[in-house]
């Protein structure tokens, strides 16, 4: 109820105050054309808890613009960047699997996030972006739907300042699946995350979703650190 609540309020006050793009505060929109081209560069990532399967690949690096972009959408509610970043997210998606044969239907996964940032954020942040990609990509003829299905068990801590095996050892078992929400056997699926760093919480999910016979096709993620 708190988290309906808080959503309606951040809504009503995005009607009444005038937008402005995140980058470079051009009024008018969340986020111009300009500055959506720092998600524009579709590129590989590699990491060493990660190896090579599923492939994971990123639209941007996690610096400047596209740096602020993300924290503003997670840490300062800047709700109204969920739709243009989740409509970079399906253009990518397309590009990455135009070889394939159209009509194949994808399930989006979202990871999760800890419980406590997602109160913070009135709701899981990477949840939204994946609704508006699923709706961009069914549009585009390309069907999708979004399955909200892994958590994160109490008991995790904060990663920021962890090494990497710190950061693999604080998710090790508590990335877990939630049973019903899963997608169907042999469904090809699509994990969406908002940054790699060690790739600790990618690799978590794909863990839990390879256990759960339910395995990754490719990762797709807004921005990417330097290593």
């Amino acid at each position: 109820m708190l988290t309906r609540l808080r959503e309606a309020i951040s809504g009503l006050v995005d009607l009444l105050l005038p937008q402005h793009c995140v980058g470079c505060d051009v009024a008018g929109t969340a986020w111009c054309r300009e500055c959506a081209g720092a998600l524009g560069a579709l590129r590989r990532v590699h990491r060493p808890l990660l190896g090579d399967a599923p492939p994971v690949f990123a639209l941007g690096r996690y610096r400047g613009t596209a740096r602020r972009a993300v924290l503003a959408y997670k840490e300062s509610n800047r709700r109204d960047l969920a739709a243009p970043l989740g409509a970079q997210l399906a253009v990518a998606l397309r590009s990455i699997t135009s070889d394939r044969p159209p009509g194949d239907e994808w399930w989006l996964v979202p990871a999760p996030s800890r419980a406590v940032a997602s109160r913070r954020r009135g709701g899981a942040h990477m949840a939204r972006i994946a609704h508006h990609a699923a709706t961009e990509l069914t549009a585009a003829r390309m069907p999708a739907r979004v399955a909200d299905c892994l958590v994160i068990a109490p008991g995790a801590a904060d990663s920021a300042g962890l090494t990497p095996q710190q950061r693999l050892d604080n998710l090790s078992g508590r990335v877990l699946p939630r049973p019903r929400g899963l997608p169907p056997p042999g469904a090809q699926i699509a994990l969406l995350d908002d940054v790699v760093t060690t790739g600790a919480t990618v690799a978590g999910a794909v863990s839990t979703l390879d256990a759960a016979q339910r395995p990754v096709a490719l990762v797709l993620v807004l921005t990417a650190t330097a290593g």
